[in-house]
């Protein structure tokens, strides 16, 4: 099965309040890249979970027309300081449960690193660009980071 984890597209720097931010002109487009890019591999998500915080979810109400999508959850866990252990325990349960095929995660530094280190065991912790998207493969035994790609690099 395949997690692709996503960082919110860029914000401004002002608002009354971090979790207020708002994406910019740039972070729309940014998205939108990526959604396109990724949909032409992945057109399907069974399941899709954003961080309530503004940027997240207005990232993901610009890349949600690329897909077809079962199912959309906000996830109150996956903010910028959320559990890396526990969301990755969180998406293992959703996997057993309801045998997801793919599921897009859409969030924030640092959480989407530290995330991708807890399912990875430890063995990649990468740095996320604005939109970007990892890929991983998870099994019965092992998940791996299969990509990380940037609108700079699909470009």
């Amino acid at each position: 099965m395949k997690i692709y984890i996503m960082r919110h597209g860029q914000a401004g720097l002002y608002a009354s309040s971090d979790a207020e931010r708002e994406l910019t002109g740039t972070g729309r487009q940014q998205s939108a890249d990526m959604a396109s890019w990724l949909s032409a591999i992945e057109p399907t998500l069974d399941c899709v979970l954003h961080s309530p915080y503004v940027r997240a979810a207005q990232t993901w109400q610009v890349i949600g027309n690329f897909f077809t999508v079962n199912k959309v959850q906000v996830c109150e866990d996956i903010t910028p300081d959320g559990d890396a252990e526990f969301i990755a325990d969180y998406i293992r349960a959703l996997v057993a449960e309801y045998n997801y095929e793919t599921i897009l995660l859409v969030s924030h530094l640092p959480v989407v690193s530290y995330l991708t280190a807890a399912l990875t065991n430890g063995k990649h912790m990468p740095a996320f660009a604005t939109s970007a998207i990892a890929c991983l493969e998870l099994n019965e035994n092992d998940c791996q980071l299969k990509w990380l790609e940037t609108s700079q690099s699909i470009s």
